[in-house]
């Protein structure tokens, strides 16, 4: 039987592990924390369920909804209700709706008179050149400052807690570029996408259906986003999830992967055919000390947000009416908040009734050292910013918990590319050898779903190959 060391239990390597058991492999998870989920980690207190981690996700790949639909009745999939579709945007000391129609974005005070009517020339702009144009660039080229500052930049501090000026837009938002690269245009492009999915309904249906399940919609899991962590690991046996592994190094000899690590006080020593590494960037060093200087520098080039997180809940809400997904607070607002989250208004059971859950950001690769304020100097700029932004009075919340990411978010910036080639040429050198996580393929939930099911396949389709090759050479032998 085919042997895969999985390093990480969070979502991307429970599934990756998942399909590659599927698939006939003998998997072995490796994780250095005492539980399964990585940066998911659901809480229940006092009536509140809060998430120290992703709060939700969006089903924008069509291998999401065929996870789910596996996991059948193991998980209860809870979509946003229709509340989370309303965005609002803190401009010059008060919310606006985000616009969601054309004549909403006529109305609005968001964006300028000049960049409105600049709008309606963009179909007419050529594409850009620069492969490696940041977004703000890119926004600044073909709709104009204001949809910048008031569209793109709050989008950006809610996605990746970064700054649009860092980001290349081919690796953080590539649907965007190619919109642009293929079409021409952002607004030519959505039409277009729209008359080839009508063609494809007509002449390929299904193609169509499974393009279809990828719908766009935000989710969360009823009860909390670990019920599908718990989900995933409960697919495997108790030994094939190894939990407190500390210390862990790879060597590659002779086709074969030894992991070393200790667990619960042993040093063990654990052979496979097959090994993929779902950490951070800056993690892989240490894992795969084999790799070359050159190579570890540009696997580690890449710089994640800092972020503070808080969670608060009120058993009886007195403020503004919570009827949107949230805030989010452009940098140049100058605020202290990045933005804020109403869970309670667009998920279920997430805060007593007649309560209300937020979840409050703050730092972000323009402010990282908020990550090392004391919980009390957090409370101090967290509750006058509610206080302006939520009408909320002085009256303390009955649930206050704060948690510090200093790995939070990867920024995909002008590095991407050569640690993407990087990644490729290591692959290529060690076969068997795969590194997944974060940085690369994207940051959301459902690119670490998806990335876990292609790099299953990948794995099975080299050694597929590799078998067939080895039969090939004995039948001429």
């Amino acid at each position: 039987m085919k042997k895969a060391t999985i390093i990480g239990a969070g979502l991307t390597g429970l599934t990756t592990a998942y399909y590659l058991k599927k698939a006939g492999w003998k998997v072995t998870i490796l994780e250095k924390d005492t539980r399964t989920g990585g940066a998911i980690h659901t809480h229940r207190e006092d009536g509140f369920v809060f998430e120290s981690g992703p709060n939700t996700g969006m089903i924008s790949h069509p291998e999401v909804a065929e996870l789910f639909e596996e996991l059948g009745n193991q998980v209860e999939v809870e979509p946003a209700n229709e509340e989370a579709k309303r965005r609002l945007i803190w401009k010059e000391g008060r919310w606006h709706d985000l616009p969601s129609c054309m004549k909403a974005g006529i109305k609005t005070p968001l964006f300028s008179w000049r960049d409105k009517l600049r709008l309606l020339t963009e179909p007419f702009r050529k594409p850009g050149k620069n492969p490696d144009e940041t977004l703000a660039e890119m926004v600044k080229r073909r709709m104009g400052k204001s949809f910048l500052d008031y569209a793109v930049d709050p989008f950006i501090l809610g996605i990746y807690a970064g700054d649009p000026s860092q980001l290349v837009t081919r690796y953080a938002l590539p649907k965007l570029y190619n919109l642009e690269q293929n079409y021409g245009s952002f607004i030519k492009g959505t039409f277009k996408k729209h008359s080839e999915l009508i063609r494809e309904k007509k002449n390929d249906p299904e193609l169509y259906n499974y393009h279809k399940k990828a719908n766009k919609k935000m989710f969360s899991m009823a009860g909390g986003l670990d019920n599908l962590v718990n989900a995933l690991t409960g697919k495997f046996e108790e030994e094939e999830i190894l939990l407190g592994c500390d210390n862990l190094t790879i060597c590659p000899a002779n086709n074969i992967f030894t992991a070393k690590f200790e667990h619960r006080g042993e040093t063990k020593l654990m052979e496979s055919d097959a090994l993929i590494t779902t950490t951070g960037a800056h993690e892989v060093p240490n894992i795969l000390p084999f790799l070359r200087d050159d190579e570890k520098q540009k696997i580690t080039n890449l710089i994640y947000a800092k972020v503070v997180q808080v969670a608060i809940g009120y058993k009886e809400w007195r403020g503004i009416p919570l009827k949107a997904f949230g805030g989010l607070v452009p940098s140049r607002e100058h605020r202290d908040v990045l933005g804020v989250l109403f869970l309670s208004a667009f998920l279920k059971n997430r805060a007593p009734k007649g309560g209300a859950l937020l979840s409050v950001f703050l730092g972000g690769v323009r402010n990282p050292e908020m990550v090392n304020l004391t919980d009390e100097e957090i409370e101090k700029l967290v509750f006058p910013e509610l206080q302006k932004m939520m009408m909320v009075t002085d009256r303390k919340p009955e649930l206050l918990r704060i948690f510090r990411h200093t790995h939070a978010i990867p920024q995909y910036g002008v590095s991407t590319g050569e640690r993407i080639k990087a990644v490729e040429d290591i692959q290529n050198h060690f076969p068997g050898l795969l590194l997944g996580g974060n940085l690369r393929d994207g940051i959301g939930m459902a690119d670490r779903i998806k990335q876990g099911v292609t790099m299953a396949k990948e794995l099975d389709e080299i050694f597929e190959k590799k078998a067939t090759s080895q039969n090939s050479e004995i039948q001429q032998d």
